[in-house]
């Protein structure tokens, strides 16, 4: 049965795009070693407009003929269905995906010709895939000599990014549906972590927690590979090896979200391994929550992802002044950026298909207003190495990260993982022995 809303998104599409013709290519197959392939992720801008996840396929959309919606893709194969599973095939892409014609992937380099006749403008992102670049680049070539006989050809390529990632900046009711699922899935494997994680376990093990979580509620995959990083490990902003064994007294770090029908979650806690935070450990937490806090409360339409981003620099800033971590004082701690030996990284990314989401954050040189239907993360942080030996002592080696899902409403905001513990005593609470019903 043909999926209203892929429908729906490239009727709107067709309608951004004027004249002109779209080709778009489905993602590769990765080699993993010898002839064993990655895990397949379907290209999220083809999976946006269609629905469909099998590799060596390509769509064109065309405003410029009455076959609008087409199909290229791998033809039916019993032979090769036995090994790797059932392929949708020609007719399958018609019956099924609701294409208005569909041919072979064999068919490409000879028909894609046909379908840029007469298209001077061509939609098209040059520059990721050489090889699709000259496969598309040919046929356009192959178009020219057709103007002696009064056809035209593309003299324009623009990069589809410019109207179909702004489609895909501000999310539907059905979208935010689907990031809500992704959210729950997500926070119920950050507190299953809370409550099971103890001195003595590996980071590992509490990883395969969250895998465990994830795929137990049918998503697909994680969103992107899970940090785990406990002690010292969690001043390491893309930490990834997750095998160092927790002791007593770490805070845990954990960045991990899953994937639910090609929509993101990206959440952060940091919470302490043996129940409790240390004084230490709670005066840098607080100072990032007041910071998120404050972030939060910016985030409305209107305000613009730095100003999100400024509204945590300050408090951080102001924190690390008091705390002895910088010198002040704070206007000219945040002027000097003397706060980026702490707190390196942005505040905010857009969120949606992929973690890091797509759509323009300046226009005209300007940080760009935000509006009801984008989704953000709001994810200040503080990380002091434990080998610093400008800081004071008793925080060195603390790295503490906290990071929601935010969603832009008429109104202001809604933080889509409200749910998942994050003031101080709610931490301490998910990570109690009561919660666990086992001894710490």
């Amino acid at each position: 049965m043909v999926d209203p809303i892929h429908a729906q998104r490239r009727a709107a599409l067709l309608a951004e795009m004027g004249q002109g013709v779209l080709v778009l290519f489905a993602a590769s197959a990765a080699i993993r070693n010898n002839d064993v392939e990655h895990e397949y992720r379907q290209d999220s801008d083809f999976y946006y407009l269609t629905g469909f996840d099998e590799p060596e396929s390509v769509l064109v959309l065309s405003t410029i003929h009455e076959q609008k919606f087409v199909l290229f893709v791998r033809p039916r194969d019993p032979e090769r269905e036995t090994w790797d599973g059932a392929r949708v095939g020609v007719d399958g892409a018609v019956s099924e995906l609701g294409a208005t014609v569909a041919f072979s992937i064999s068919e490409l380099d000879e028909k894609l010709p046909d379908w840029l006749e007469n298209a001077e403008r061509l939609f098209y992102r040059i520059g990721r895939d050489r090889g699709q670049d000259d496969r598309v680049l040919r046929a356009v070539d192959r178009t020219r000599p057709r103007a002696r006989r009064g056809s035209s050809f593309p003299t324009q390529i623009i990069d589809p990014a410019t109207v179909l990632h702004e489609m895909r900046r501000r999310k539907t009711a059905p979208e935010i549906e689907l990031m809500t699922r992704a959210v729950d899935i997500t926070g119920e494997a950050h507190v299953a972590a809370m409550a099971a994680a103890r001195p003595g376990m590996y980071e590992y093990e509490i990883e395969a927690l969250l895998r465990n979580v994830f795929r137990k509620h049918g998503s697909e995959r994680p969103a992107y590979a899970p940090i785990v990083g406990s002690g010292p490990n969690a001043t390491v902003l893309h930490y990834h090896k997750n095998n160092r064994r927790m002791e007593a007294g770490d805070l845990l770090l954990i960045d991990a979200g899953t994937e639910f029908d090609y929509y993101a979650a990206d959440v952060t806690r940091t919470f302490p391994v043996s129940g409790k935070f240390t004084p230490p450990q709670r005066a840098i937490y607080e100072l990032v929550l007041a910071a998120q806090d404050a972030s939060m409360a910016a985030t409305r339409p209107g305000a613009t992802v730095d100003e999100v981003h400024m509204a945590s620099v300050r408090v951080l800033a102001e924190g690390m002044v008091s705390l002895g971590l910088i010198e002040g004082p704070v206007e000219d701690a945040i002027k000097e950026e003397r706060y980026k030996r702490y707190y390196m990284h942005r505040t905010s990314h857009y969120l949606g298909m992929d973690v890091h989401d797509v759509g323009r954050y300046f226009e005209q040189g300007k940080p760009r207003p935000l509006e009801p239907g984008v989704v953000i993360t709001v994810e200040p942080g503080l990380y002091v190495p434990a080998h610093d030996d400008k800081a004071p002592e008793q925080y060195r080696g603390i790295g503490v990260r906290i990071e929601d899902d935010v969603l832009v409403t008429p109104d202001g905001h809604d933080v889509l993982s409200a749910a998942i513990p994050r003031r101080t005593a709610d931490v301490e609470r998910a990570c109690s022995a009561e919660t666990r019903g086992n001894p710490r």
